[in-house]
């Protein structure tokens, strides 16, 4: 049974991985530090809150505030929040335990916390690696160096036969040359090593001749030798180069030969000249110099210096380099004694200090992170150890995971992380703050068994370079160019909510469904090839939410349950590859459209077998194009709509369709083939292109139909809530598509209400409403998601169809590429809006201003805090959002503020009124009469001409104050005395006195009687303990 289950994989946080090459091994990821924490909460608004509570009306005077003070205010201030929480938040503050902080004090611990935060989410991070690339290279023998120039953007590589190759910043191969040397003509010796003298524009390319020459990279000619460094003791095979950047003139060159020695050239004149040019020398600049050693260390050459120590003892030096923020040359061998020595420069500059550190086996390279002042060490014992310069008897931290000897390891300084590469051709990535791997990756690599391998990774353009002999590999970074959190690796098909467990289920094109927590965005578990390499292009649940059906292009439709079991394949595409667009769950049936014009149909009843057969819909074909939706409204109608933008309504019991709607037209089917038209008398257009025609001898209508989809329905929606509009009239359903536009349908009078455009110039949207059908929720091809108030829009029929849109609440852009799902759900008495993209996120957010959170982003949220706590009034919300956009609205627009008495009898006979969104926003949340746009700048009323005013009141229209009636003086005034004359006094009966205690007390109160006798006896020995100890003072002072 294992064909019929996805591989289950249980999410633990991890970070996508590289498609190619195959990724081997699972991510260890570690939860955001502090996700729940007050201060990662507080947001812009809060902090523009607290800074004002800071804020003296006293110029130049700070406040500062007390524990106590603090809790106390910033629970009224902020509004949310306990004061246990902003204690805590007190005490990070003062950290010199003052007892009170300012504004200054609680921005800095802010600035900090954020600091840290970025460079823990950096050091988490995993890359992900685009396919693994070998580069047509030239070069016919081991590849020795890859070096950068950035002040030409190029690369060079050299090879042990001395080709040099020269390649553009986009790695494709421009010029190749000979390096050789006038020994190397002769002999058959090599080139060991290349380093490059950016602040001079030279390389050095050192040789198994004993020599190193400089190459100057500004010659007339092809690469021309300006010095030669002849007399070396052992012969050179490991380089390295630094210039100050501060003053180029200060560099050193060092190296290491085979006789275990490390020297170095410190230049001090690097601009003007490496080296002294004897006065005997040529005048031809061209010409090569010929540099002695002997002449360096006796001091001839006055611009350099020499450094130098033998402290490897004759083993082999197979990496150097100098680190200015140690002033150490730091270089290694293979030996176990004195692997990683340091070289440190004394104040003088020209005299060495070692020191250095004893690794079992030996190590075959290091690397040395300044920032975090450690030494990785690729140990020939499988570990990578981390050092610490000043400690040399044993390692901070051990790396374990390779199970070959370690051959490489640099630093990924931005991040804080590390690279190694092992014998085995094993890839790792290593978080450094928690010693941990993160990455692993085994490439495609050469098989052969001996070879030699060059490790080079260019953190400025995200490529790795590892060299098997004479071929050169390449993996290179994707790029991230907007650092967007993906929640798939591939783009988001489809998005689903399941109330009962309140998780959100999502799909892409690589055949993965994914489940995620709405309330804190973990992803708890994920199904893998779930239709194999197919994508999934729709889903659905059914009725009671345990089963999960998921459409492929493959043809088929599975059946789920949610711990990954597959129970049923429905055969839809009759074993071809179709295109589903759409699962509709009834209750007796399972409809399935989107490839052809036809619906297919499932009877769950007849789920007898695994693999299941479509069965016949009786009411054949009666769309002229693709079906791309579907809708079900109890109890027995069916809606779908096409691509050529009709609307076909069936029965759902019959399974017959009984009627066409479109914008334009509209048509009554009496069979199968009658689909003759009639034209719609309050939907037609004045600029239709579907001319309508009778019907032909064959029964099937001649009119032009919509190839461009311009009308294409993508959505279908009903209100269900509407129950009564077969009464009342009014729409009951929704549709849009093409061109941006969304139109209100009554299917009970077969008119078009309303149509108004949504997103102009956008293409296609695709729509989505909740539960109660108050709001509905628009996404188009740019990631633009809008959401309108629809709960009192079109109720009532009427004769002329609407053109203006319903009452912006939203419009945002939480994608960068096309919305592909929508969904609207409700948690805890609260409306959230889902939606997927082909950006590869998911995004769940509410109606009004909330937060936009992406599920796979590293923080994970706490949704009930910034939607819940603390309550607002929705109606309020929303009044203040509309009054927002009204202040902010492009043209003007006339409220009548009468009961449109006049303005109707002057508009009786105009059909409709474009109004844009953002020109006509109503200030309250219900309203019945709705205000329209007059276009005329003035107006006759009452015989006054009114003008439209530009200042802040210009929504107010002012006319003739009516004149007051006379107003009656009130009796008080006409008669004062009746009402304010005073009352004879009234004789009270006289309250004789209480008797005094003294009288009334039968007994006196005894001390013994009013307290317990336990309580007297104490009292009593501790008096008598009193007065002994009184004694023995006054007796020892005698």
């Amino acid at each position: 049974m294992s064909c019929q289950k996805a591989a289950l994989e249980l999410n633990t946080g991890s970070q996508p991985g590289p498609k190619s090459p195959e990724r081997t091994e699972d991510v260890t990821a570690f939860e955001d530090y502090g996700t729940g924490l007050l201060e990662n909460q507080l947001s812009v608004c809060d902090f523009v809150k607290i800074q004002k509570a800071f804020e003296s009306p006293e110029p130049r005077k700070i406040i500062c505030m007390s524990r106590e003070d603090f809790t106390q205010k910033m629970t009224e201030i902020v509004g949310w929040g306990t004061k246990e929480e902003y204690g805590e938040l007190f005490d990070k503050v003062d950290v010199a335990q003052d007892g009170f902080i300012n504004w200054d004090k609680l921005t800095s611990f802010i600035l900090l916390e954020l600091n840290k935060q970025d460079e823990r989410a950096k050091a988490t991070v995993v890359p992900q690696w685009k396919d693994l690339e070998f580069l047509p290279v030239k070069h016919k023998d081991n590849i020795q160096k890859v070096i950068f120039l950035k002040s030409s953007s190029h690369y060079l590589t050299i090879s042990k036969e001395g080709l040099l190759a020269i390649w553009g910043e986009n790695l494709k191969l421009q010029e190749t040359f000979p390096i050789t040397s006038d020994a190397t003509k002769l002999k058959h010796l090599w080139v060991t090593s290349l380093v490059s003298l950016e602040n001079v524009n030279k390389i050095a390319v050192a040789f198994t001749s004993k020599e190193i020459c400089f190459y100057d990279l500004l010659s007339k000619e092809e690469f021309a030798c300006q010095y030669k460094l002849q007399g070396l003791k052992g012969t050179p095979i490991c380089m390295d180069y630094w210039y100050d950047p501060l003053d180029a003139n200060e560099s050193i060159l060092s190296f290491g030969d085979i006789t275990g020695k490390v020297q170095a050239i410190a230049f001090t004149a690097a601009l003007i000249s490496l080296f002294e040019r004897p006065a005997s020398a040529c005048e031809d600049g061209e010409a090569t110099m010929t540099i002695n050693w002997a002449e360096l260390l006796s001091g001839c050459h006055k611009c350099c210096h020499i450094l130098e120590h033998k402290l490897h003892q004759g083993d082999w030096v197979r990496q150097v380099t100098y680190n200015a923020s140690l002033d150490a040359i730091i270089s290694s061998t293979t030996s176990n004694t004195k692997s990683v020595v340091l070289a440190w420069r004394e104040k003088s500059k020209k005299h060495l200090h070692m020191t250095s550190f004893n690794i079992a086996q030996g190590i075959h390279a290091f690397d040395y992170h300044s920032r975090l002042n450690l030494i990785a060490t690729a140990g020939i014992n499988n570990k990578v150890c981390l050092w610490n310069p000043y400690v040399v008897s044993k390692p901070v931290g051990v790396l374990w995971g390779h199970s070959a000897s370690v051959i490489a390891v640099q630093f990924f300084v931005e991040r804080k992380q590390l690279f190694s590469f092992s014998q085995d051709k094993v890839l790792r990535l290593w978080d450094i703050q928690h010693q941990l791997s993160i990455q692993r990756i085994a490439c495609s690599f050469p098989e052969s068994q001996d070879f030699r391998c060059l490790f080079h990774f260019d953190e400025a353009h995200g490529r790795l370079f590892i060299s098997f002999n004479n071929r050169l590999a390449l993996l290179a970074m994707k790029s991230d160019a907007s650092k967007r959190v993906k929640s798939h690796e591939k783009a988001v098909t489809c998005v689903l909510y399941n109330s009962i467990l309140k998780q959100v289920i999502s799909s892409d094109t690589g055949s993965t469904v994914s489940f995620w927590m709405i309330d804190t965005g973990q992803k708890i578990k994920q199904f893998t090839g779930c239709h194999g390499n197919a994508e999934i292009s729709t889903m659905a649940l059914d009725a009671n939410e345990t089963r999960l059906l998921t459409g492929s292009t493959d043809g088929t439709v599975k059946i789920w349950d949610f711990n990954g079991y597959c129970h049923h394949t429905l055969n839809v595409g009759q074993d071809g590859a179709v295109d589903i667009s759409q699962i509709l769950i009834l209750k007796k049936t399972i409809l399935v459209t989107g490839w052809e014009r036809a619906i297919t149909v499932f009877r769950p009843q007849n789920f007898n077998q695994f693999f299941i057969q479509p069965e016949e819909w009786k009411g054949g074909i009666q769309h002229h194009h693709d079906i791309l939706c579907a809708a079900f409204l109890p109890p027995q109608t069916v809606v779908t709509g096409s691509y050529d933008g009709e609307i076909v309504l069936w029965n759902s019991s019959t399974e017959s369709a009984h009627h066409v709607l479109h914008p334009d037209y509209q048509r009554l089917l009496k069979s199968k083939l009658d689909t003759k038209p009639q034209k719609l008398l309050s939907a037609g257009r004045s600029h239709s292109t579907h001319p309508v025609a009778d019907q032909s001898t064959m029964g099937v209508c001649n009119f032009e139909i919509d190839t461009e989809g311009k009308n294409a329905v993508m959505r279908l929606c009903f209100l269900k809530v509407r129950k009564n509009t077969a009464v009342t009239g009014g729409a009951n359903l929704v549709s849009c598509g093409g061109s941006g536009y969304v139109r209100f349908w009554d299917i009970y009078k077969k008119q078009l209400l309303a149509e108004f455009l949504a997103h102009s110039g956008a293409g296609t949207i695709i729509m989505s409403t909740d539960k109660m059908n108050r709001y509905l929720t628009t996404g188009d091809l740019d990631g633009w998601l809008k959401i309108w108030n629809i709960e009192e829009y079109c109720l009532n029929s009427s004769k002329n169809k609407i053109t203006k849109a319903p009452t912006l609440i939203r419009s945002f852009q939480p994608h960068e590429d096309r919305i592909s799902s929508l969904e609207m759900c409700e948690l805890g008495g609260q409306l959230l809006i889902i939606s997927s993209s082909a950006d590869c996120s998911i995004c769940v957010t509410g109606v009004f201003n909330a937060p936009v959170w992406i599920f796979g982003q590293a923080k994970h949220w706490h949704i009930e805090n910034y939607l819940f706590l603390p309550k607002r009034d929705t109606n309020l919300v929303e009044s203040d959002i509309q009054k927002e956009i009204s202040l902010f609205s492009k043209e003007e627009s006339c409220l009548d503020p009468t009961e449109h008495s006049l303005l109707n009898k002057k508009n009786k006979d105009d059909s409709t009124y474009n109004v844009r969104p953002s020109e006509d926003i109503n200030l309250g949340i219900k309203y019945k009469e709705r205000s329209t746009c007059m276009k005329e700048t003035q107006k006759p009323y009452y015989g006054e001409v009114i003008k439209k005013s530009f200042s802040a009141f210009r929504s107010l229209s002012i006319g003739v104050l009516e004149e007051l009636p006379e107003v009656n003086k009130p009796a008080f005034l006409l008669d004062p005395e009746k009402y304010f004359r005073k009352e004879p006094e009234e004789e009270h009966p006289q309250i004789p006195e209480a008797p005094s205690l003294f009288e009334t007390l039968k007994a006196v109160f005894d001390e013994k009687n009013l307290f317990p006798k336990e309580i007297l006896d104490h009292e009593r020995k501790a008096k008598q303990l009193c007065q002994e100890k009184s004694c023995e003072v006054k007796k020892n002072k005698k």
